[in-house]
């Protein structure tokens, strides 16, 4: 009788919206606790980054003209908003792989018998790889001021440019849950979260100037979400853009880029939650 009070006592409906912050953070915390006593994930995401930044610096940046001039440091002020953007972005597939190995192990089945929020495993998971993707930018921010990057632009603006960087990334982790969801293991949620990516991420203004583009192609790139934020971080940085276009969210790139953040986050969230109600290990 005590065990029955005590599990209903438990599982008492309490502040909705209280009950899933609380739930969300006490899963965000064991996702941290897991990351820092496994650093190989943290090193390794940090590596591909830093090898792009220098790569993309010194192998291609005295033959890119960007407005203009050839010059190897205005490409790397050019670059940079691309790569953090592109960095934050393939936090896609770690997130996918995390909830797949999760599902893989019977652990997801385990919280879906726990009186917690439905969605609290999920939030908790992104909100880890948030924090992550956090640490993975400043680290990536240090190194690119070591290349010969700098910001033109007062400190707030520098600090929106990186809380819209963050939020793109907190909406493509909501992809990767979803499709660490539909797929049957950690390595098909690897592939599953990075093939569509490169062409999100190439097809845009991240790395070259868009206007150097067939019509046609320029067109998906001016309207790409991910180019949005690029964009708008451009600005924010006073950082070399891409050359003037009539497409709206070249026009408006941070409103475009929030606009595009939120309906990402709303309209994936809503399906992975969904998907989650109904997974099976």
């Amino acid at each position: 009788m005590s065990a029955v009070t005590d599990t209903a006592r438990v599982a008492a409906p309490g502040n909705p919206i209280g009950r899933s912050v609380r739930d969300s953070l006490v899963v965000a915390k064991r996702n941290l606790i897991r990351m820092s006593r496994i650093p190989e994930m943290i090193i390794f995401g940090l590596i591909q980054p830093i090898m792009f930044v220098v790569l993309f610096s010194y192998v291609f940046g005295g033959s890119m003209n960007i407005g203009g001039t050839t010059d190897s440091s205005v490409y790397r002020e050019f670059l940079m908003a691309g790569i953090f953007a592109q960095t934050v972005t393939f936090a896609t597939a770690g997130a996918g792989a995390g909830i797949a190995d999760d599902m893989h192990k019977g652990l997801i089945d385990r919280f879906r018998s726990l009186p917690m929020a439905r969605g609290a495993v999920l939030t908790g998971r992104t909100l880890a790889d948030l924090v992550q993707t956090a640490l993975t930018l400043f680290v990536l921010a240090m190194v690119a001021l070591l290349v010969g990057w700098r910001t033109h632009t007062s400190f707030g603006e520098v600090l929106g440019a990186f809380g819209l960087l963050l939020l793109l990334g907190y909406a493509f982790t909501w992809v990767g849950a979803l499709i660490g969801l539909s797929v049957r293991t950690p390595e098909a949620a690897t592939s599953g979260g990075l093939i569509w990516l490169f062409p999100v991420t190439f097809i845009s203004n991240a790395f070259v100037d868009s206007s150097r583009m067939t019509p046609w192609l320029r067109h998906v790139a001016d309207w790409n979400p991910f180019s949005a934020t690029v964009q708008a971080c451009r600005e924010l940085f006073g950082n070399p853009g891409v050359s003037p276009s009539e497409a709206w969210p070249m026009q408006h790139p941070v409103w475009a880029s929030l606009i595009y953040s939120i309906l990402i986050i709303v309209a994936f969230r809503t399906l992975a939650v969904r998907k989650y109600r109904s997974a099976t290990a």
